[in-house]
């Protein structure tokens, strides 16, 4: 999940999904959930933020509401954290003349906002540990035996301070794991398919397209090619635009 305050030009986002045309849209500051698809987004003109990205119980602590709304959505973070925050914080940020001093000011106040903020269940927080410590290869029937809590009550749960049901997030932490293996670690996309936890080759190509709307081999060769920043030959702004894929 991230937070992004920013001053200058705004941060442009391209939506697109399956048989829709893509929806552009812009934003000084933004609150996204965790994704199941691709967005591209970047910067054109002159613009500095910050960017806070959370792990998932951490956002549910400071935000203090059941995360499944902000799953696969963007909003403005004045919805969450009350109207004029975000350009009070903004405002404090530009004052500031050195980053490290920006941080701290961005430190000081999620703390505050951690201050009276509710625990997360234990029950979750083993779940989460255990579905990331082995790159989403428990079941749900897994995590329930190993938490001792019911099926159905777990995954209402999860899907509340998590933001994405059990299935998604093992589905994404699964592409994470393919995404980065080192290649020596691997001879082939089959070899990269078993280490990764999928059950063969065109299983991770088909997630790679949901995922990432690319194969893997389209992907990587994307990652092979110059960065994408350069300058507008129509107006000599910088352009810097890049694909964000889901993460957890």
């Amino acid at each position: 999940m991230t937070l992004i305050l920013g001053w200058g030009d705004p941060l442009a986002l391209s939506h697109a999904a399956r048989g829709v045309p893509a929806r552009r849209t812009t934003w000084h500051a933004l609150l996204a959930g965790l994704q199941t698809a691709p967005v591209k987004g970047g910067y054109q003109g002159i613009s500095q933020a910050v960017e806070v990205e959370f792990t998932p119980l951490g956002a549910y602590m400071i935000l203090g509401l059941p995360l499944h709304r902000l799953a696969n959505n963007y909003i403005h973070p004045d919805e969450v954290l009350g109207t004029g925050w975000s350009a009070s914080l903004t405002e404090q940020l530009i004052a500031v003349p050195d980053w490290k001093g920006r941080w701290a000011v961005i430190e000081n106040a999620l703390a505050r906002r951690m201050m009276d903020a509710p625990p997360p269940s234990p029950a979750v927080t083993e779940a989460w540990s255990r579905l990331r410590g082995c790159h989403g290869q428990l079941s749900v029937k897994e995590l329930t035996a190993a938490t001792g809590v019911g099926n159905r009550r777990l995954q209402v749960l999860f899907r509340e301070q998590i933001g994405l049901p059990m299935q998604s997030v093992s589905r994404v932490l699964r592409f994470q794991r393919a995404l980065t293996l080192p290649a020596d670690a691997c001879r082939s996309l089959a070899d990269r398919a078993t280490l990764s936890g999928y059950y063969d080759q065109a299983h991770m190509t088909r997630d790679f397209r949901a995922l990432a709307g690319f194969t893997p081999a389209q992907l990587r060769a994307l990652a092979d090619r110059s960065p994408s920043g350069g300058v507008d030959p129509v107006d000599g702004r910088l352009v810097d635009f890049g694909l964000f894929l889901p993460g957890v």
